[in-house]
Protein backbone atom coordinates (compact mmCIF):
# COMPACT_ATOMS: atom_id res chain seq x y z
CA UNK A 1 0.00 0.00 0.00
CA UNK A 2 1.33 3.29 -0.92
CA UNK A 3 2.48 5.40 2.04
CA UNK A 4 -0.10 8.05 1.53
CA UNK A 5 -3.25 5.66 1.44
CA UNK A 6 -2.01 4.45 4.74
CA UNK A 7 -2.06 8.05 6.16
CA UNK A 8 -5.60 7.85 4.49
CA UNK A 9 -6.28 4.47 5.93
CA UNK A 10 -5.19 5.64 9.41
CA UNK A 11 -7.33 8.60 8.84
CA UNK A 12 -10.30 6.97 7.57
CA UNK A 13 -10.22 4.20 10.29
CA UNK A 14 -9.88 7.62 13.13
CA UNK A 15 -13.43 8.58 11.49
CA UNK A 16 -14.98 4.98 11.67
CA UNK A 17 -14.59 4.99 15.52
CA UNK A 18 -15.92 8.24 15.86
CA UNK A 19 -19.23 7.01 13.56
CA UNK A 20 -19.28 3.25 15.17
CA UNK A 21 -19.23 4.91 18.94
CA UNK A 22 -22.84 6.80 18.15
CA UNK A 23 -24.04 4.29 16.05
CA UNK A 24 -26.56 2.90 18.87
CA UNK A 25 -27.33 6.57 20.20
CA UNK A 26 -29.02 7.83 17.48
CA UNK A 27 -31.52 9.13 19.44
CA UNK A 28 -29.28 11.77 21.72
CA UNK A 29 -27.76 13.25 18.38
CA UNK A 30 -28.64 17.34 17.51
CA UNK A 31 -29.87 16.64 13.75
CA UNK A 32 -29.64 19.90 11.52
CA UNK A 33 -30.94 20.29 8.17
CA UNK A 34 -28.32 21.76 5.95
CA UNK A 35 -30.94 21.91 3.35
CA UNK A 36 -33.63 20.09 1.68
CA UNK A 37 -33.48 16.26 2.70
CA UNK A 38 -29.15 17.51 3.29
CA UNK A 39 -29.16 16.29 6.80
CA UNK A 40 -25.64 16.66 9.59
CA UNK A 41 -25.48 15.73 13.04
CA UNK A 42 -22.12 15.97 15.38
CA UNK A 43 -20.86 12.78 14.27
CA UNK A 44 -20.19 13.91 11.03
CA UNK A 45 -18.87 17.04 12.23
CA UNK A 46 -16.57 14.91 14.80
CA UNK A 47 -16.05 12.57 12.26
CA UNK A 48 -14.16 15.16 9.74
CA UNK A 49 -12.00 16.63 12.18
CA UNK A 50 -10.77 13.30 13.28
CA UNK A 51 -9.42 12.81 9.17
CA UNK A 52 -8.27 16.54 9.24
CA UNK A 53 -6.33 15.75 12.48
CA UNK A 54 -4.54 12.77 10.90
CA UNK A 55 -4.20 14.34 7.81
CA UNK A 56 -2.63 17.56 9.39
CA UNK A 57 -0.30 15.65 11.38
CA UNK A 58 0.92 13.60 8.37
CA UNK A 59 0.99 16.65 5.52
CA UNK A 60 0.40 19.99 7.38
CA UNK A 61 1.17 22.39 4.87
CA UNK A 62 -1.50 20.50 2.24
CA UNK A 63 -5.44 21.63 1.17
CA UNK A 64 -8.36 20.14 2.33
CA UNK A 65 -12.05 20.42 1.29
CA UNK A 66 -14.57 18.76 3.33
CA UNK A 67 -18.20 18.45 3.01
CA UNK A 68 -18.46 19.91 6.73
CA UNK A 69 -15.35 21.87 7.01
CA UNK A 70 -15.85 23.59 3.53
CA UNK A 71 -12.03 24.44 2.08
CA UNK A 72 -8.89 24.87 4.23
CA UNK A 73 -6.70 26.38 2.07
CA UNK A 74 -2.93 25.22 1.94
CA UNK A 75 -0.78 24.16 -0.67
CA UNK A 76 -3.05 23.67 -3.66
CA UNK A 77 -0.71 21.63 -5.43
CA UNK A 78 -2.47 19.11 -2.88
CA UNK A 79 -5.74 18.93 -2.03
CA UNK A 80 -7.71 16.58 -0.42
CA UNK A 81 -11.40 15.56 -0.43
CA UNK A 82 -13.38 14.32 2.16
CA UNK A 83 -16.96 13.16 2.78
CA UNK A 84 -16.76 12.13 6.78
CA UNK A 85 -20.25 10.06 6.73
CA UNK A 86 -21.08 9.27 3.26
CA UNK A 87 -24.65 7.93 3.87
CA UNK A 88 -25.66 10.10 6.84
CA UNK A 89 -30.06 10.01 6.29
CA UNK A 90 -29.02 5.78 6.10
CA UNK A 91 -26.91 6.00 9.39
CA UNK A 92 -29.57 8.22 11.47
CA UNK A 93 -32.04 5.61 10.57
CA UNK A 94 -29.97 2.97 11.72
CA UNK A 95 -29.56 1.51 8.30
CA UNK A 96 -26.00 -0.06 8.23
CA UNK A 97 -25.19 1.39 4.46
CA UNK A 98 -22.74 4.47 5.01
CA UNK A 99 -18.70 5.34 4.09
CA UNK A 100 -15.91 7.57 5.24
CA UNK A 101 -14.56 8.55 1.92
CA UNK A 102 -11.21 9.91 1.47
CA UNK A 103 -9.29 10.96 -1.69
CA UNK A 104 -6.00 13.22 -2.51
CA UNK A 105 -5.79 15.43 -5.97
CA UNK A 106 -1.86 15.79 -6.66
CA UNK A 107 -1.73 19.27 -9.02
CA UNK A 108 -5.38 18.47 -9.89
CA UNK A 109 -4.74 14.79 -11.05
CA UNK A 110 -6.73 11.90 -8.48
CA UNK A 111 -3.79 9.75 -7.64
CA UNK A 112 -5.35 7.89 -4.09
CA UNK A 113 -8.65 6.98 -2.70
CA UNK A 114 -10.03 5.46 0.24
CA UNK A 115 -13.69 4.27 0.82
CA UNK A 116 -14.07 2.58 4.87
CA UNK A 117 -17.15 1.08 5.46
CA UNK A 118 -16.56 0.44 9.63
CA UNK A 119 -20.12 -1.32 10.21
CA UNK A 120 -18.83 -4.36 7.78
CA UNK A 121 -15.01 -3.35 8.55
CA UNK A 122 -14.65 -3.35 4.47
CA UNK A 123 -11.44 -0.96 3.37
CA UNK A 124 -11.20 -0.12 -0.37
CA UNK A 125 -8.29 1.41 -1.26
CA UNK A 126 -6.80 2.76 -4.65
CA UNK A 127 -4.06 4.38 -6.00
CA UNK A 128 -3.36 5.56 -9.99
CA UNK A 129 -1.81 3.18 -11.64
CA UNK A 130 -1.60 0.50 -8.56
CA UNK A 131 -4.58 -0.95 -8.72
CA UNK A 132 -7.64 -1.49 -6.42
CA UNK A 133 -8.17 -3.26 -3.57
CA UNK A 134 -10.63 -4.75 -1.11
CA UNK A 135 -8.92 -5.64 1.97
CA UNK A 136 -5.52 -6.13 0.06
CA UNK A 137 -7.23 -8.37 -2.09
CA UNK A 138 -6.89 -7.17 -5.52
CA UNK A 139 -10.56 -6.05 -7.38
CA UNK A 140 -11.86 -6.28 -11.03
CA UNK A 141 -15.21 -4.98 -12.53
CA UNK A 142 -17.24 -7.71 -13.65
CA UNK A 143 -16.87 -8.65 -17.60
CA UNK A 144 -20.69 -8.61 -18.35
CA UNK A 145 -21.60 -8.07 -22.01
CA UNK A 146 -25.08 -5.85 -22.45
CA UNK A 147 -27.73 -5.06 -19.98
CA UNK A 148 -28.93 -8.77 -19.55
CA UNK A 149 -28.56 -10.27 -15.77
CA UNK A 150 -26.65 -6.99 -14.81
CA UNK A 151 -27.57 -5.23 -11.56
CA UNK A 152 -27.14 -1.73 -11.43
CA UNK A 153 -26.95 1.06 -8.30
CA UNK A 154 -28.49 4.82 -8.36
CA UNK A 155 -29.41 7.21 -6.50
CA UNK A 156 -32.36 9.19 -6.24
CA UNK A 157 -32.37 13.02 -6.57
CA UNK A 158 -33.68 13.77 -3.03
CA UNK A 159 -31.57 16.98 -2.85
CA UNK A 160 -32.30 18.20 -6.85
CA UNK A 161 -36.35 17.68 -6.80
CA UNK A 162 -36.73 19.66 -9.82
CA UNK A 163 -34.61 16.39 -11.76
CA UNK A 164 -37.16 13.98 -10.91
CA UNK A 165 -39.16 13.41 -13.65
CA UNK A 166 -36.06 13.50 -15.84
CA UNK A 167 -34.39 10.41 -13.40
CA UNK A 168 -37.85 8.21 -13.40
CA UNK A 169 -37.42 8.78 -17.32
CA UNK A 170 -34.24 7.28 -17.34
CA UNK A 171 -35.22 4.62 -14.77
CA UNK A 172 -37.70 3.51 -16.60
CA UNK A 173 -35.25 3.24 -20.05
CA UNK A 174 -33.11 1.32 -18.12
CA UNK A 175 -35.29 -0.97 -16.39
CA UNK A 176 -36.84 -3.40 -18.40
CA UNK A 177 -33.15 -4.23 -19.66
CA UNK A 178 -31.74 -5.42 -16.59
CA UNK A 179 -31.86 -7.96 -13.86
CA UNK A 180 -32.04 -5.77 -10.76
CA UNK A 181 -31.69 -1.64 -9.93
CA UNK A 182 -30.86 -0.79 -6.42
CA UNK A 183 -30.48 2.17 -4.66
CA UNK A 184 -28.81 1.90 -1.57
CA UNK A 185 -27.96 5.44 -0.37
CA UNK A 186 -24.47 5.73 -0.45
CA UNK A 187 -22.70 7.08 -3.85
CA UNK A 188 -19.35 6.11 -2.50
CA UNK A 189 -19.98 2.30 -1.64
CA UNK A 190 -22.03 2.15 -4.10
CA UNK A 191 -19.16 2.76 -6.55
CA UNK A 192 -16.84 0.62 -4.55
CA UNK A 193 -19.17 -2.04 -5.26
CA UNK A 194 -19.18 -1.78 -8.63
CA UNK A 195 -15.03 -1.92 -8.35
CA UNK A 196 -15.83 -4.91 -6.60
CA UNK A 197 -18.01 -6.49 -9.24
CA UNK A 198 -20.78 -5.99 -7.10
CA UNK A 199 -22.46 -4.15 -9.36
CA UNK A 200 -22.31 -4.20 -12.79
CA UNK A 201 -23.05 -0.50 -13.54
CA UNK A 202 -24.59 2.76 -12.07
CA UNK A 203 -26.07 6.34 -12.70
CA UNK A 204 -26.61 9.45 -10.53
CA UNK A 205 -27.78 12.95 -10.80
CA UNK A 206 -26.66 15.64 -9.03
CA UNK A 207 -23.57 14.32 -6.47
CA UNK A 208 -20.53 16.15 -4.91
CA UNK A 209 -17.64 15.89 -5.67
CA UNK A 210 -16.55 14.78 -1.77
CA UNK A 211 -19.24 11.71 -2.50
CA UNK A 212 -17.58 10.04 -5.51
CA UNK A 213 -13.74 11.20 -5.64
CA UNK A 214 -12.51 8.13 -4.04
CA UNK A 215 -15.03 5.81 -5.56
CA UNK A 216 -14.09 7.25 -9.43
CA UNK A 217 -10.86 5.95 -9.00
CA UNK A 218 -11.49 3.06 -7.36
CA UNK A 219 -13.65 2.10 -10.23
CA UNK A 220 -11.02 3.54 -13.00
CA UNK A 221 -8.09 1.04 -11.28
CA UNK A 222 -10.54 -1.77 -11.08
CA UNK A 223 -11.04 -1.72 -14.89
CA UNK A 224 -14.07 0.47 -15.27
CA UNK A 225 -15.18 3.70 -16.79
CA UNK A 226 -16.62 6.30 -15.45
CA UNK A 227 -17.96 9.87 -16.94
CA UNK A 228 -20.93 12.45 -16.55
CA UNK A 229 -23.80 12.10 -18.99
CA UNK A 230 -22.25 13.05 -21.97
CA UNK A 231 -19.06 10.91 -21.62
CA UNK A 232 -16.90 13.48 -20.35
CA UNK A 233 -14.26 13.28 -17.64
CA UNK A 234 -16.82 16.53 -16.11
CA UNK A 235 -18.26 14.47 -13.91
CA UNK A 236 -16.70 16.03 -10.64
CA UNK A 237 -17.86 19.43 -11.83
CA UNK A 238 -21.29 18.48 -12.98
CA UNK A 239 -21.66 15.70 -10.33
CA UNK A 240 -23.53 13.70 -12.92
CA UNK A 241 -21.90 10.16 -12.75
CA UNK A 242 -22.65 7.13 -15.24
CA UNK A 243 -20.13 4.56 -14.57
CA UNK A 244 -19.66 0.78 -15.41
CA UNK A 245 -17.31 -2.00 -16.90
CA UNK A 246 -16.40 -0.98 -21.06
CA UNK A 247 -19.51 -2.44 -22.41
CA UNK A 248 -22.34 -1.09 -19.77
CA UNK A 249 -20.69 2.21 -19.65
CA UNK A 250 -21.21 2.72 -23.24
CA UNK A 251 -24.87 1.08 -23.10
CA UNK A 252 -26.33 3.03 -19.64
CA UNK A 253 -25.12 6.49 -21.37
CA UNK A 254 -26.86 5.28 -24.61
CA UNK A 255 -29.77 4.63 -23.12
CA UNK A 256 -30.35 7.68 -20.76
CA UNK A 257 -28.89 9.64 -23.47
CA UNK A 258 -32.47 10.21 -25.06
CA UNK A 259 -33.68 10.96 -21.98
CA UNK A 260 -32.34 13.69 -20.50
CA UNK A 261 -33.23 17.66 -20.45
CA UNK A 262 -30.35 19.63 -22.09
CA UNK A 263 -29.14 21.22 -18.44
CA UNK A 264 -28.24 17.38 -17.96
CA UNK A 265 -26.69 16.75 -21.27
CA UNK A 266 -24.39 19.81 -20.76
Amino acid sequence: MHPTVNIAVRAARAAGDVVLRYHNQIDLLTIENKSENDFVSEVDKAAENAIINEIKKAFPEHSILGEETGEILGDSSYQWVIDPLDGTTNYLHGFPQYAISIALFEKKILTHGVVYDPFKEELFTASKGEGAYLNNERMRVTSTNGLQNTLIGTGFPFRHPQHLDCYLKTFKAIHPHVSGIRRAGSAALDLAYLAAGRLDGFWEIGLNSWDIAAGALLVKEAGGFIGDFSGRDQYLETGNVVAGNADVYKILLKTIHPHLTQELQR
